[in-house]
């Protein structure tokens, strides 16, 4: 079985004090993703950059505490890209690429940090900058590669992937442009939401991010914004998936899918 977890830390400094790495340690991992490091560096490199048997490379923003993205990969890829090749997405260490490539078959494990557009009207306009990116280039790699993409994407797709859908219809996250992009990249895309070919239906169960306000977590009064999005053939492979709960790591919870194959 190879295991891939993926999970937005919200500081990996913050995350492993509050266990993370603990917990890692008897997950049995062959790939994790995390995003929203918020660390340069001089704070990752012999500390927190090879969990055993975990070898992490990482994409740091430019601007201190902000953003950034790693994977950690039992295995050893045979091509690592770092950045996604558009600038100004580049500079806030957003994509970082492990290639896994054998004879007969190419393989992309990427760990992404979509931007958020909640802060403000320009924040919005930049992650509509990054989807519209984003789209023509997953579907270029889709035709020469197959992928598994992971990552806080900071959209819920459907009406069952967040708990007050009615009163978020004009708030970033859940904006109809937004719910389409994704629409389009699963379906004329053909890329596979490998969380919801497994669980189509779930609803309360689903959400891997809820807000510090409030009770949100308490009431479960979440999103769904964490994926793993797959090519076809990968994601037939999908056999279950999990999302941790049980201890808090952040705002966000990881979120676990094992597939029936090898590297």
């Amino acid at each position: 079985m190879f295991r891939v977890i993926t999970a937005n830390l919200n500081g990996i400094r913050s995350a492993a004090s509050k266990g993370f790495f603990d917990w890692l340690n008897g997950q049995q991992a062959d790939v994790l993703g995390v995003q929203e490091i918020k660390a340069q560096a001089a704070d990752v490199e012999g500390t927190f950059c090879s969990p055993e048997p975990l070898r992490g490379r990482f994409h740091y923003a430019q601007k201190k505490g902000y953003s950034g993205v790693g994977l950690y990969a039992r295995h050893e890829p045979s091509d690592v890209r770092v950045g996604m090749g558009v600038p100004e997405f580049d500079d806030e260490g957003r994509w970082i690429e492990l290639r896994f490539d054998k004879p007969g078959r190419k393989l992309s494990v990427i760990s992404c940090y979509f931007p958020s557009g909640s802060s403000g009207e320009d924040r919005q306009a930049a992650k509509f900058r990054f989807l519209g990116a984003m789209h023509p280039k997953l579907r270029s790699m889709k035709g020469k590669r197959e992928i598994i993409l992971m990552g806080d994407v900071n959209i819920a797709h459907r009406e069952i992937d967040l708990r007050n859908f009615k009163s978020n219809q004009k708030n970033s996250g859940f904006l109809p442009e937004e719910r389409d992009w994704m629409s389009r990249l699963l379906g004329e895309g053909s890329l596979v939401d490998v969380y919801r070919r497994l669980h189509p239906d779930t609803t309360h169960d689903c959400y891997t991010w809820w807000s510090n306000r409030g009770q949100a977590y308490a009431k479960n009064v979440g999103w769904r914004l964490d994926y793993q999005i797959a090519t076809p053939a990968i994601a037939l492979h999908a056999r279950a998936a999990a999302i941790f709960k049980t201890q808090r790591f952040s705002d966000h919870a990881p979120l676990t899918i094992d597939y029936e194959m090898t590297l």
